[in-house]
């Protein structure tokens, strides 16, 4: 596999529910590429999934790949909580539905072709990455109202 691509995603909601947006940097050595667009009736938690599926549909061919994101909803869904859901007919510890299950579902279809590490940061801590995802995240609100 080629060299590892480094992603970094956010999602952003005014109001939660209400508008919402997501954004994702993918850079691969010297290569940088921007993806934002948002929802006219979203929760954050949707738009922070969005983001990473969004980025990870964006790649062409299998590839190594760091997730960076500052939702530990997203990180802890994957890592932690996503094989017991699928192995309780997508259901929580509790016998709940699990919210979100459209996209949760389209995460691991995502995932499944890639080599994913994952990594958190805190949300606007100075992080640079982290920030332009979170531009880019709110770039994708106003294109929810359209």
């Amino acid at each position: 596999m080629a060299e590892m691509i480094e992603i970094y995603t956010d999602g952003a909601c005014k109001g939660n529910p209400g508008r919402g947006g997501w954004g994702a940097l993918l850079r691969s050595g010297p290569h940088e590429k921007e993806l934002y667009g948002g929802e006219p009736e979203t929760t954050n938690n949707r738009m922070e999934l969005m983001a990473v599926i969004r980025a990870l549909e964006a790649l062409k061919r299998p590839s190594r790949v760091r997730i960076t994101t500052d939702s530990q909803y997203v990180k802890r869904g994957v890592t932690e909580w996503m094989a017991r859901w699928k192995r309780n007919g997508w259901r929580t510890a509790a016998r709940e539905p699990v919210k979100n299950r459209d996209l949760w579902e389209r995460l691991d279809q995502a995932l499944g072709r890639h080599q994913v590490e994952w990594q958190w940061v805190r949300g606007h801590a100075g992080h640079p990455d982290n920030e332009r995802a979170d531009r880019l995240a709110n770039r994708g609100i106003p294109a929810a109202a359209r």
